[in-house]
């Protein structure tokens, strides 16, 4: 696990973080080399990694940023082998606020490690540096990192449309950030083991990722039905008198708004959450957010989900859902 104590403290076990220096330029340049095809699209600094030259170079840049105290960066690694990293692209003390970001190969994932890294960073520049907002800017097709920063809590502030080229097309950046004021306590001792965790977590982002339009993206709810057991049931408790449905009723009419041009630019994204886990069952208590183009008129909106989990032969699965929304309203 991920030591909380401090960006540059590690626990002895499986996973360690710790600062990336210039002299490590061959070890980052092999882990870059593995990453490539999975941080070239989103990293700048991955297609410019290219040789021990420009390792140490890019290592170099975030040295010097370090001593002057306006950016760092961390190595993950996993049995002692360098899976990933996170770090401080930008750390402005004058006006409080910093930018992180993340990386991960694909031989570091399913254990949760970006997601305990980066909270070991925000509640560093939170609790130790007295900064006021953590931003993560992140371009709007990279999936993984929306969901990393929906699990922490963050809320996205805007879409910055056309924001920078990449290979000859413009592509849009959403900023998400968390405020001193909104950071969680650290962790329950009680909370669910890693792998169990980072696995719910994925089928929640999951789920909430299949209803997304915005930009080029295609909603494709028929991914619910992976992530839900076929017996599943869905409760919408906003009126008078609860609705159920199985998966079915569910997923064909959201399917059809989503795709015949009634809801549009809509995206809907976890703000908060608590994950009890007991034994081969599970659940999660969501705070929500929401937000889209219905009928011409855009909107906002937020509510919160109830989710129930089962671990079947095949893994953890998603068993029943119920929700409560707030009215939605419009944005001035």
């Amino acid at each position: 696990m991920l030591c909380t104590r401090s960006p540059y403290a590690c626990r002895r076990d499986h996973a360690q973080l710790c600062p990336l220096e210039p002299w490590q330029a061959p070890e980052f340049l092999a882990h870059i080399d593995r990453a490539r095809p999975l941080v070239d699209p989103w990293i700048p600094w991955a297609s410019l990694t290219t040789d021990l030259a420009s390792a140490r170079t890019t290592l170099q840049r975030y040295a010097d940023r370090s001593s002057s105290d306006s950016g760092r960066i961390y190595g993950i690694r996993l049995d002692g082998v360098l899976v990933g990293g996170v770090m401080f692209t930008r750390f402005d003390t004058v006006s409080g606020v910093c930018e992180i970001g993340c990386w991960l190969e694909e031989a570091g994932e399913g254990h949760g490690l970006v997601t305990r890294a980066c909270r070991v960073l925000i509640d560093w520049a939170f609790t130790e540096r007295g900064m006021s907002r953590v931003e993560w800017w992140v371009a709007s097709g990279n999936t993984r990192s929306i969901a990393s920063a929906r699990r922490l809590g963050m809320t996205r502030d805007g879409v910055l449309r056309q924001r920078y080229p990449y290979r000859g097309l413009r592509h849009d950046s959403e900023v998400w950030s968390v405020l001193a004021q909104e950071w969680p306590p650290a962790e329950d001792s009680s909370a669910p083991p890693a792998g169990d965790l980072a696995e719910i977590d994925r089928l929640m982002s999951q789920f909430m990722d299949s209803f997304t339009n915005t930009g080029d993206r295609r909603a494709d709810l028929r991914i619910i039905r992976e992530v839900f057991v076929p017996e599943g049931r869905f409760i919408s408790n906003i009126g008078n008198d609860p609705v159920i449905m199985d998966v079915d009723a569910f997923v064909e009419p959201r399917q059809k708004m989503l795709t015949d041009g009634t809801l549009t630019e809509f995206s809907e994204w976890e703000v908060s959450e608590r994950t009890e886990l007991f034994g081969s069952v599970a659940h999660r208590f969501s705070e929500y957010r929401k937000s889209g183009v219905r009928d011409g008129a855009r909107f906002e909106g937020c509510g919160h989900k109830t989710t129930q989990f089962l671990r079947t032969r095949e893994g953890w699965r998603m068993s029943s859902m119920a929700w409560d929304d707030e009215p939605a309203v419009l944005p001035e």
